[in-house]
């Protein structure tokens, strides 16, 4: 245990793969935690993320004083878990962490394989993960069942999100240890107005190329506006698996010469590439594009789903139902009908997402859920 309440932590995250949303939550946190003069480090996967990740972490690993830790982690279950577990187990008796905080299933897993400690306690944060599987569904029952068989080896569930929270406990059970809900946060420079280029299509999507993030659906949404006789143009910035079925779709639904490809690129700088940010998510917990775009002051459309109106709050008129392209088309019509009254939006949800999600906010809570978990050992 650390000497005081005041004590240095010694903090050790763990992550399977280093994209998105996840590995952007885990830098911030990381980089605040050390900031405030604990020593950190970190365990990723290094099957996924690519040169990308590889950027990333390179730039925090002098940083960390538990050091970086690059190891092959598969996604689905596979023999070669039993050699990962064991590195995880070899790590975690070397460097002697006070916090072990399991980022995704996977590493949630690894993390809690190791014994109750009265030196140490098992944080889990499921960022969606195996419970965006239909708990009818093999895959959902099978994950369920090994979420349940370390519900008891966890000391803090850390979720972002009052929806996470909720789905956990309808999906897996009832937490017994302690339970914190902690928003995702963003940083003050991130509320630096962006001036769209002159260029900007009239929608933009920002995001990987998942089939959970719904962009087939924004495309059926923007042939459906075509054939109306209103030819809205969309850039696309992100990539993924989904890429080749979407420029496919884009040529079979006749939008090629509406629909641009940016690529990845930073949020900041694709806000400039369009009018309207549209996140048609078929499920999400607490999405960053939505929390850096509001506080960018970006005009945004979003689905109804997970944790999204939790972000939104009271103004939940820029939300429409989720998987229907109808709902897409109908929420875009009006917004670009009205621009100024969308725009009138962004200004208050600005204000909104500067008084309950600042990434100090998020960094503080963390480690002051961290301080009660060890405490209640």
């Amino acid at each position: 245990m650390p000497e005081t309440s005041s004590s240095p932590l010694r903090i050790l995250h763990g992550v399977r793969s280093p994209i998105g949303g996840i590995i952007r939550h885990i830098l911030d946190l990381a980089n605040g935690q050390i900031e405030r003069g604990h020593h950190v480090g970190i365990v990723s996967g290094n099957l996924t993320g690519g040169a990308r990740a590889d950027v990333m972490l390179a730039e925090i690993a002098p940083r960390l004083s538990l050091g970086l830790h690059r190891l092959p982690i598969r996604r689905e279950p596979h023999p070669a878990d039993i050699t990962a577990a064991t590195n995880h187990l070899g790590l975690i008796r070397r460097l002697k962490p006070h916090i072990l905080h399991g980022h995704g299933a996977k590493s949630g897993i690894f993390f809690r394989l190791k014994s109750a400690s009265r030196t140490a306690i098992r944080v889990y944060t499921p960022h969606g993960g195996s419970l965006h599987y239909p708990p009818e569904s093999f895959k959902g029952a099978f994950y369920a069942r090994l979420e349940r068989a370390f519900i008891n080896r966890t000391e803090l569930f850390l979720f972002e999100s009052k929806f996470a929270r909720n789905t956990y406990a309808r999906f897996v059970g009832e937490p017994t240890a302690m339970v914190r809900c902690v928003f995702n946060g963003v940083s003050s420079g991130e509320f630096d107005p962006v001036v769209v280029d002159n260029d900007a299509t009239d929608l933009l999507f920002i995001g990987q190329f998942l089939q959970i993030k719904g962009t087939d659906i924004l495309l059926n949404a923007i042939a459906r506006l075509h054939a109306s006789g209103r030819p809205v143009t969309l850039t696309l910035a992100g990539d993924g698996q989904e890429i080749n079925a979407l420029k496919a779709q884009i040529q079979r639904l006749d939008l090629t010469n509406s629909v641009r490809f940016l690529g990845f690129v930073n949020p900041r700088f694709a806000f400039t590439k369009g009018r309207v940010l549209v996140v048609p998510s078929r499920g999400d917990s607490m999405p960053y594009v939505v929390i850096e775009a509001a506080a960018a002051g970006i005009p945004t459309i979003a689905a109804n789903v997970g944790g999204i109106p939790e972000i939104f709050g009271p103004y939940s008129s820029a939300l429409f139902s989720p998987n229907s392209a109808d709902a897409i088309a109908e929420a875009v019509g009006k917004t670009l009908d009205d621009l100024d009254a969308a725009r009138g939006r962004a200004r208050l949800l600005r204000e909104r997402i500067s008084e309950h999600f600042s990434q100090d906010a998020m960094v503080d809570g963390i480690i002051a859920a961290y301080r009660d978990a060890l405490n209640a050992r």
